[in-house]
């Protein structure tokens, strides 16, 4: 959601979306200092959490080393140092995305540093596949995730596709599926891999980066869904019980963060800096973009 704007989160929210996890992620341009990964991570745990709370959504995010970035070593051996003074902070319910993008030594060394930074702070992992020879490169995340000793119950291994979902989930994995518009994997895709598999351990997500993605993605999925007869149950399990149940191992996220919220704040401010200009309080601003 860094990538997106504000009207992103009023069409979530007038949508009936509750609560988001926002994975730490490449954001476009390489980053080339650490101060910028820095400022990144105060966001996600600062302003986007304030920003997402504005419309009554409340915001998590994962925090890691991406695996594009991991490839620049000197940096990444900064940013690793970064990493255990934010693990641990109010709504942090992973490490992530992390993983294989070229499949290179540097990414392995990266992958397997995080997962026992994981291993030791006892928090779940969110696996980026890699786009280019996916198979092979879920699999190899698999071998290492499993060297280093972490309970494949932790982890959600996100990206699949028709050729890896069946692997991930024979070997205990949550198998996430990411909803793109018109590229990778569409909601019609996801209704065929639900009709073979089932609803257990999958994972229905969205992207919501700087490309064409659409945050909308999980509850127009949830429609078609619906549409074409999977049942209530598996379409609720799918996108919501079960990512609530992945990343809620990390202590960080319940169903009671947001069962019976008291509406928002519209005079609160971030910094010294107000949202909802002129103190307008969200039902107005919901209003106003329903009629735009």
């Amino acid at each position: 959601m860094v990538s997106r704007t504000t009207d992103d989160y009023q069409r979530m929210a007038a949508a009936g979306v509750a609560a988001i996890v926002e994975p730490s992620f490449w954001q476009g341009q390489p980053r080339t200092e650490v101060g910028t990964f820095k400022d990144y991570f105060n966001t996600l745990i600062g302003f986007e959490r304030f920003r997402a709370s504005q419309f009554g959504i409340k915001h998590y995010c994962t925090i890691g080393l991406n695996p594009k970035e991991a490839n620049n070593e000197k940096l990444a051996e900064a940013v690793m140092e970064l990493l255990p003074l934010y693990i641990c902070k109010e709504g942090v319910v992973g490490i992530g995305e992390i993983g294989f993008d070229d499949q290179t030594k540097a990414e392995e060394k990266y992958l397997r540093w995080q997962a026992q930074l994981a291993l030791e702070a006892d928090l779940p992992i969110q696996i980026h596949t890699p786009h280019r020879d996916k198979k092979a490169g879920t699999i190899r995340t698999m071998d290492v995730l499993e060297d280093v000793g972490v309970s494949p119950d932790k982890v959600i291994i996100d990206h699949n596709n028709e050729e890896t979902v069946e692997m991930v989930l024979d070997r205990g994995y949550w198998a996430a599926f990411t909803i793109y518009p018109h590229t990778k994997l569409g909601n019609q895709r996801m209704f065929e891999i639900m009709k073979e598999y089932g609803a257990e351990k999958i994972v229905v997500d969205s992207a919501a980066d700087w490309g064409i993605s659409d945050p909308l993605a999980v509850p127009k999925t949830a429609a078609l869904l619906k549409d074409q007869g999977i049942t209530l149950e598996q379409i609720e399990q799918v996108t919501y019980f079960n990512p609530l149940s992945a990343y809620g191992q990390s202590g960080q996220v319940s169903e009671e963060d947001w069962a019976g919220n008291e509406g928002v704040d519209p005079t609160a401010l971030f910094e010294g800096n107000s949202l909802l200009r002129g103190g307008m309080d969200v039902d107005t601003a919901m209003s106003q973009y329903l009629i735009e």
